[in-house]
């Protein structure tokens, strides 16, 4: 796997001015990103994610450690033309049209008119603006200034696309449009270097997912590798069972709900203790209408990394 992003031991702190008070924002933190992939960069408020997206950006200089952009430092500028960004909450000129600021960026990106054109059309296309690429910014909802600021970071065409929490602010359809930017993307061949707290969206779309916590890399791996199918409890459906073997059951669950003749309950363990329970549940004359193994999510790897231990 040809590395796209690689971090060695990066490290940043923050001193401030009248107390010389040190803080770690980020705290030696070893990492790589494949081509192609799309990464997940999880973590709670101040667990250090932007820290790290700036230092990869160039934007702050490490305090100790390195940082690799498409085998390039990135402190330099060799790389810069390769790589595109959309902040988590970027300023827009917002008297220009969204064809008008596309433009604008191809020529900060060096851009002649021919290739401009060409470019910002598919782009606005890519993105579902083609309507509104002559609306003023200032009218666009946030989910279309996403968008355009998405078609703004691939206005170079770059290889490696680094994202600021791109679905923060949106709803659930703005949120599924930009999943499926994102997945568009990486089927173009692009790398997908994302920050969120979104983690159902993180779940649907990522290859890989590093979850930060307190300026450290907690956890890092493929999805499956996370979440190892892991079975929570079993969910039962049953009907018409007996009153003793339902409050049996009911002091066994972690969740029991009635419903007239039908009982919804959960049983906290793997899938081991099912044959058990349905020997049971027959023997009260019950009929098993459905069943659903629990299994670990997303979220209860990353609330697990990131609680105090």
């Amino acid at each position: 796997m040809t590395a796209v992003i690689r971090t060695a031991g990066l490290t940043k702190v923050f001193v401030s001015d009248w107390k010389r008070k040190r803080t770690t924002a980020v705290d030696r933190l070893d990492l790589e990103v494949g081509e192609g992939e799309i990464f997940g960069f999880l973590g709670p408020n101040g667990a250090g994610k932007t820290t790290t997206l700036k230092l990869l950006l160039g934007l702050l200089r490490p305090s100790a450690g390195s940082a690799e952009i498409l085998g390039e430092d990135a402190r330099g500028l060799a790389h810069r033309g390769r790589l595109g960004y959309l902040p988590e909450n970027p300023y827009f000129y917002d008297y220009l049209t969204g064809r008008e600021f596309l433009d604008f960026c191809g020529q900060l990106c060096g851009l002649d008119g021919a290739v401009r054109r060409e470019r910002i059309g598919r782009l606005l296309a890519l993105v579902g603006l083609e309507e509104a690429a002559g609306v003023r910014l200032r009218r666009y909802s946030k989910g279309m200034l996403q968008r355009i600021g998405l078609a703004q970071a691939l206005v170079n065409d770059p290889q490696l696309l680094i994202l600021d929490e791109p679905q923060s602010g949106l709803d659930p359809a703005g949120r599924k449009q930009v999943r499926d930017l994102i997945l568009e993307l990486r089927r173009e061949g692009r790398t997908i270097f994302f920050s969120s707290h979104i983690l159902a969206d993180a779940e649907m779309i990522c290859d890989r997912v590093g979850i930060m916590n307190r300026g450290r890399l907690a956890a890092c791996g493929r999805l499956d590798e996370l979440l190892r199918a892991r079975v929570r409890g079993v969910e039962f459906q049953v009907e018409g069972l007996a009153g003793p073997a339902r409050e049996a059951l009911r002091r066994r669950a972690s969740v029991f709900l009635e419903e007239g003749p039908r009982v919804q309950f959960t049983l906290p363990g793997d899938e081991a203790q099912v044959p058990d329970v349905l020997a049971q549940i027959a023997a009260a004359g019950g009929r098993l209408v459905a069943l659903a193994p629990q299994r670990e999510t997303l979220e209860d790897v990353f609330l697990r990394e990131v609680q105090p231990r």
